[in-house]
């Protein structure tokens, strides 16, 4: 059995970069696997016995002189992560290392180190910072690809906080971690996306070096139950998420809206929309989470950016929930209009209006088969087909 080394720069359920990794890591140890764990040390992390390895925490938010130089540091490859790295190397001695989400926390040293002995280099993208140094390839709320060519518009444009000095770091950054130096370093790239991919390729990226995996759902879910009257959102609320546009549309129609996730924007968005039909219910675990999503109408996935491939949107379809999405990244991928859901035009609060009460029409008319949908996800995105593509990625 390959001895695997998982690298993330945090480790609790943070994001579905972090989900990713939890879940991966039960799945090999599930599979007989030695696993061992790399990240930073953070408070709120999980337990393990790994995180003695872990290096010290750094704030990219730290106001002092000293803090903004360790954070800066890290950026470029700190001798602490490089040592902490070395030292589980030497003592775990993996097979196959694998990287998940690292810029700027741990940085790809690892990488560098890792291929200094000879050890193979898989890397998960979870978004989009090879190719663009902000993550998100969004400029004044629209999807931007500026960066895919020169680097540097992520200073001209202050893309990282709107502040100079932050998208300064990002261009150095990128130039020093440049896509050229990381090919070298990795052996595969995966992209849960046949989009990411395509968006890696047009960015320079070889596209024979890019395995295209989706996410998996990492527990069985319940069998698809009678559906209420009532649709839902699940994830953060954030900007590039889109959810102003689904409230704008929830707000003008009489159908019962369950908000779950946290994010800057709860608190006002509970003010700017105080109606009872608009229900927020804030962040919430998973056994609490999947009940709701399974017995809703549907679920709206309204982001404005180029989404990847969303654990929520994954665990709606496998819960026999259509879909709700809009029509970018890679959603038109994991919604067939035919079969599991409908998709509409990003940003576009009326057109959303009218799909939404359409939806209501046609789900609640039974135009869908809920059990079918939970069915062919399940199969689609089960552990084990996913197992059985990553071992062939480590071991080719």
């Amino acid at each position: 059995m390959m001895r695997v080394l998982l690298v993330n720069k945090f480790y609790y359920p943070r994001g579905g970069d972090c989900v990713a990794v939890l879940a991966t890591e039960r799945l090999l140890k599930l599979k007989g696997h030695a696993v061992a764990l790399f990240s930073m040390k953070y408070g709120d992390n999980l337990s393990t016995p790994w995180e003695t390895y872990f290096p010290e925490e750094v704030s990219f938010s730290d106001a002092s002189l000293s803090g903004r130089l360790k954070a800066a540091m890290r950026v470029f490859g700190a001798r602490d992560v490089a040592a902490r790295f070395t030292r589980l190397l030497n003592d775990f001695r993996p097979d196959v290392v694998h990287l998940h989400n690292i810029h700027s926390y741990l940085s790809p040293v690892v990488a560098q180190i890792a291929r200094r002995k000879g050890i193979r280099v898989v890397w998960t993208m979870h978004d989009y910072k090879l190719i663009c140094p902000a993550y998100a390839c969004l400029r004044g709320g629209k999807p931007c690809e500026a960066c895919f060519a020169r680097k540097s518009s992520v200073f001209k444009y202050r893309c990282m906080k709107n502040s100079r000095a932050a998208s300064l770091l990002a261009w150095m950054e990128a130039a020093y971690w440049n896509g050229k130096k990381l090919e070298r370093l990795t052996d595969r790239f995966i992209s849960p996306s046949l989009f990411l991919k395509e968006k890696m390729v047009a960015a320079g990226f070889r596209p024979q070096q890019i395995e295209v995996l989706p996410n998996f759902m990492p527990r069985s879910p319940a069998p698809p139950t009678e559906k209420e009257d009532y649709y839902c959102y699940t994830g953060r609320l954030s900007g590039e998420k889109g959810v102003d546009t689904l409230l704008a549309a929830a707000g003008n129609l009489p159908y019962p809206l369950k908000v779950v996730g946290g994010g800057a924007l709860l608190n006002s968005f509970r003010k700017e929309y105080p109606q009872a039909r608009i229900e927020f219910l804030g962040q919430l675990p998973s056994e609490e989470l999947f009940p709701i999503v399974q017995k809703a109408r549907f679920l709206v996935m309204p982001s404005v950016w180029y989404e990847n491939n969303p654990f929520s949107v994954i665990e709606a379809l496998c819960l026999g929930t259509p879909v709700l999405g809009a029509r970018i990244g890679g959603l038109p991928e994991l919604i067939d209009t035919a079969t599991n859901g409908e998709l509409f035009t990003p940003g576009n609060a009326g057109e959303l209006e009218t799909k939404i009460a359409d939806c209501f029409r046609r789900f609640s008319g039974h135009a869908y088969d809920f059990g079918k949908i939970a069915a062919e996800a399940q199969n689609k995105f089960s552990s084990e087909t996913f197992y059985k593509k990553l071992i062939r990625t480590y071991g080719n």
